[in-house]
């Protein structure tokens, strides 16, 4: 392994790593993360340990081994301006690097639509791969790993990184390492998805295996002909790229890893050995294991009032949680939704997501504050033909000139001054007053002000979900087609 380190805002000038793309996955749900982690807002998306989202720390730790310009995030096209205003608040400009998925179709389909983009401004690239939600306690080692497995990707090389695993791990892959190609770097053996804990024991104990930290590194020529080789389905759609979008027919795209999809089937497949201090917060063990525990090894964050326990994770973000005698308990309490599960059980809060979702429960996707690009809204109460929701527009910022089939509304301005158009009208409300939306009128919000504007909104009608909205004007390109 190179000795030279990637301290934070320095890049070596000559190194295989100066061709490298860096893509960042933010898509995917984080279902383990319930109830904190919904569809709308994942786990990538919350501050879970720094005063720092997981995106964001990503952003900031991948600049330093990467200029700017070679960064692509693929996200969500749902989540792609929760992904903008995150980077903004770092002062990052990433404007024409981000790309939308219509449909989440797992790893290589992202990692396709990234590759895409680098490929338009770089016709011979290297691309590392990194997951929007892990943890890195040591930066500089993390980009000495980078090194050693960029000399290996620009040689045809898929590369991935192994950490040296600390305990029996039944929620992480594992990686068989086989002969030495170099100091650290080994030729894979063989991949496996999450054992058993008894597996997980045996792994441990050979010493033979390290925990798939899913980074990797690649050349794009190798990545595309090992599509063209396993991928027959997907390399149809990528070849068909300059004649249509690429976007055309990404739902019926088959739902593969890349680990599933290339590594588990590539014939050229090191592993960089390298323990930078990785962690990957897919799970309420792990914010637990990372957080900063009292006396009685509790991690306490929000409102909370414990009584006699132990070794227990207790959040709330939704008023006052009170336990009492808890042990190896993780207790987390949003304001629409309760999970109280063993620490031993945590991989299991998946399967709850499962049942939630097929019971057709709005748990899964929302919470009660919902993050839109204009500002938020929050669901104070609702009930048959009603809801009640607290809207805050930013300053400048305007929702879409839309109509409604089935509700009408009644706003009230609580905080600043709104610019309402309803029909063919215009005005401007202050505090304290009020207008009315009837059924099927055309209406708009806008803060035209420099504070953020708070309106109470009254829905009523027989049906009252998001997807009745008719938008005839959208500053966002949210207009159907």
């Amino acid at each position: 392994m190179s000795e030279t380190a990637v301290c934070p805002g320095h890049r070596p000038d000559k190194s295989a790593l100066d061709r490298c793309h860096a893509i960042i996955l933010a898509g995917g749900s984080g279902t383990r993360l319930w109830p904190l982690s919904r569809a709308l807002m994942p786990k990538q998306f919350l501050t879970l340990k720094g005063a720092l989202s997981l995106l964001q720390q990503t952003a900031e730790r991948t600049l330093t081994a990467f200029d700017p310009k070679r960064i692509r995030v693929v996200t969500n096209e749902e989540h792609t301006f929760e992904v903008h205003n995150q980077l903004e608040a770092l002062d990052l400009c990433f404007e024409g690097q981000v790309s939308a998925e219509p449909h989440g179709r797992n790893t290589l389909p992202a990692i396709l639509l990234g590759v895409a983009s680098i490929l338009a401004v770089d016709p011979d690239p290297l691309i590392a791969v990194f997951p929007s939600d892990h943890f890195i306690h040591d930066v500089e080692a993390w980009g000495q790993a980078l090194h050693a497995g960029a000399n290996y990707a620009a040689e045809g090389w898929f590369v991935t990184f192994g950490i040296t695993p600390s305990h029996p791990e039944t929620g992480y892959g594992y990686i068989a390492q086989a002969e030495a190609l170099d100091e650290n770097v080994f030729q894979v053996a063989g991949f496996t998805e999450k054992p058993n804990y008894e597996r997980a024991e045996e792994f441990v104990q050979s010493g033979r295996y390290l925990w798939n930290s899913g980074m990797f590194m690649f050349s794009a020529k190798s990545l595309i002909e090992a599509v063209e080789a396993f991928e027959p389905e997907l390399a149809t759609w990528w070849r068909n790229r300059k004649e249509h979008p690429l976007e055309l027919g990404y739902s019926q795209l088959p739902d593969i890893s890349f680990d599933c999809g290339i590594m588990e089937r590539a014939s050229r497949i090191a592993v960089v050995k390298a323990d930078f201090g990785w962690d990957d917060l897919g799970s309420w063990e792990a914010i637990y294991r990372l957080g900063l525990k009292d006396d009685k090894g509790c991690v306490v964050q929000g409102d909370i009032l414990a009584l006699d326990c132990n070794n227990s994770l207790l959040l709330s973000t939704g008023g006052k949680l009170a336990a009492v005698g808890l042990n190896n308990i993780i207790a987390i309490q949003t304001r629409d939704a309760t999970l109280l599960c063993a620490v031993d059980q945590v991989q299991k809060v998946k399967d709850v997501v499962t049942l939630l979702r097929r019971q057709g429960s709005p748990l899964v996707e929302t919470h009660l504050t919902v993050r839109r690009p204009w500002g938020s809204y929050t669901v104070l109460e609702e009930g048959p033909f009603y809801k009640i929701k607290r809207i805050e527009v930013q300053p400048g910022a305007k929702l879409s000139l839309q109509m409604h089939h089935h509700r009408c509304e009644h706003w009230v301005v609580i905080r600043g001054t709104a610019q309402v158009i309803v029909g063919d009208k215009e005005m401007l409300l202050v505090e304290n007053q009020s207008v009315d939306i009837p059924k099927a009128s055309r209406h708009r919000l806008q803060n035209p002000g420099k504070v953020p504007v708070e309106i109470i909104e009254i829905q009523s009608g027989p049906y009252l979900e998001e997807d009745d909205i008719v938008r005839f004007e959208d500053v966002y390109g949210r207009l159907a087609p």
